[in-house]
């Protein structure tokens, strides 16, 4: 009687790799754009809408990375029908849409939220927002005499705060965009370390019972200032520079590297001035970091400065 032998083989290999199942198409919204008819795919929002158009929307709590909050009011649109102007940011498309980026009511608008931000915060080291002033005639001395007082009491009057050696606090600077609270929060970090607190012209940006940053749960990550719009949030080094005078942007070379810490392979964009590293950040389009780093990722290069 002859034993049965018991074979097992593997399956030949398949001759190309399976891919996975296409798509659906989306579904195409049409609306029309200062006069011009586009389709965008359904749930964009009017700023998604105006890009494909090359239409520039300014905007001041926006950004790709993170949730829309309205907060500013700067990106505001007039849309057909509609009892008030809308955020642009946040706005889902809806077919039939007819939207005007600059009507004069919409400028108008835009106009005073810059008088209003202007005659309060300092906006010295906003990026864009002294050539949006220009552009909008906007005339923020106007209501400096008339509100000047009631600010006096808010956080615009907050000294810089100097207590820890990554970053400084100027929230003589911030314009309550959110955009730290949200990057600190649930949109990346998830360390809940800032909110805002207080109420009207009481409202600001603020550790949980207002402790120093070192006793918070701030894990120095430095994702706010990457956000920051207004130099609110400034790393240490950039300030000090700033404040003797020796801040030179234009004349800093900017190069693209991995940063070495870890396996993660985290995109740094290095700043460096007069042979010194003054800054680093991460592209907000990295697949990798959508701007984001933690400490040693955007501050850990002191090392390379011999210091």
């Amino acid at each position: 009687m002859m034993n049965d032998e018991i074979s097992f083989r593997l399956p030949p290999p398949a001759a190309s790799i399976p891919a996975p199942p296409p798509e659906p198409a989306p579904t195409m919204v049409p609306l029309t754009i200062d006069g011009r008819a586009v389709e965008v795919a359904a749930g964009a929002t009017l700023i998604d809408a105006c890009k494909t158009l090359d239409i520039t929307i300014p905007t001041l709590c926006y950004l790709d990375t993170l949730t829309p909050v309205n907060a500013c009011r700067v990106c505001v649109v007039e849309v057909a029908g509609a009892r008030v102007l809308v955020p642009a940011c946040s706005r889902r498309v809806e077919p039939g849409m007819v939207v005007t980026t600059r009507s004069p009511r919409v400028d108008l608008s835009r106009k005073v939220v810059l008088e209003l931000l202007g005659s309060s915060v300092d906006l010295s080291t906003a990026p864009g927002l002294a050539e949006m002033i220009v552009e909008y005639k906007a005339r923020p001395e106007r209501f400096q005499e008339v509100i000047g007082s009631a600010f006096a009491v808010s956080s615009v009057a907050q000294p810089v705060r100097i207590d820890n050696d990554l970053y400084v606090r100027d929230y003589g600077k911030c314009v309550l965009c959110y955009k730290c609270v949200e990057a600190c929060g649930t949109d990346a970090q998830h360390t809940f370390a800032i909110a805002v607190a207080g109420r009207g012209l009481n409202a600001h940006i603020s550790t949980e019972m207002d402790v120093p940053l070192p006793d918070s749960a701030c894990v120095y990550c430095g994702n706010c200032i990457a956000v920051c719009p207004t130099g609110a949030l400034m790393a240490t080094p950039e300030f000090e520079l700033r404040k003797a005078g020796e801040w030179r942007p234009e004349t800093q070379a900017v190069t693209d590297t991995i940063c070495p810490y870890c396996g993660v392979g985290c995109t740094l964009t290095v700043h460096v001035q007069d042979q010194q590293i003054v800054k680093v950040t991460s592209p907000f389009d990295n697949a990798v970091t959508r701007g984001n780093l933690c400490v040693k990722g955007r501050f850990g290069f002191e090392y390379v400065n011999g210091k």
